[in-house]
Order: structure tokens, then C-alpha cells, then sequence
């Protein structure tokens, strides 16, 4: 678990660091979207990373109805909608 999750937060910082470059370049709206969903997809990263190593156990990582659940939760969902949205607006307004 822990290896899955630390391959998932190294790709989800690649995105957010071309996020960032994209959007200081080309301030936008397709780009801060695609910034804020790259950022939201390193929330959910990191809580896997806390989950394998059992930080901050009073969020109870993979519990149901816990803090950390939904935080991981809406992460992902903003994460996966918020990102393929800004690039895909950001592909057709060119």
C-alpha cells in the first residue's frame, strides 16, 4: 500500500508542477481549473500516504463515515472532475 501510494503522489506532484507552470504562463480559467484539480488529486495522494503509515489515526483512514474518508472522498471526485475539465476546455479554446 504504501509503494502504490507514494507512485501515486510522485505522478500527482508531476501534475500539479505542470499545473503550476501552465498557469503562470497562461493565467486562465481552463488552467486554474486544471491546477485545482491537480492539487485536489495530491489531497488524495497524500491521504493514502497517511493512511499506509497510520498518521493522524484520529481521521480513520479507510474507515466509512470517517473524516478521512470523505476527505479522500472529495478530493478524488473534485480531483476527477475538476482536471479533465480544465484541460479538455483549455484543448478546445485553444
Amino acid at each position: 500500500m504504501a509503494l502504490k501510494a507514494t507512485i501515486a503522489l510522485v505522478l500527482a506532484l508531476l501534475l500539479l508542477s505542470g499545473s503550476v507552470i501552465l498557469f503562470s504562463r497562461r493565467r486562465s480559467t481552463p488552467a486554474l481549473l486544471q491546477l485545482l484539480g491537480a492539487g485536489c488529486l495530491v489531497v488524495v495522494a497524500l491521504a493514502h500516504i497517511c493512511e499506509a503509515f497510520d498518521l493522524f489515526p484520529w481521521m480513520g483512514w479507510g474507515l466509512p463515515y470517517s473524516v478521512g474518508h470523505y476527505l479522500d472522498l472529495v478530493s478524488a471526485s473534485l480531483g476527477l472532475t475538476l482536471f479533465p475539465i480544465g484541460c479538455l476546455w483549455r484543448t478546445l479554446t485553444g
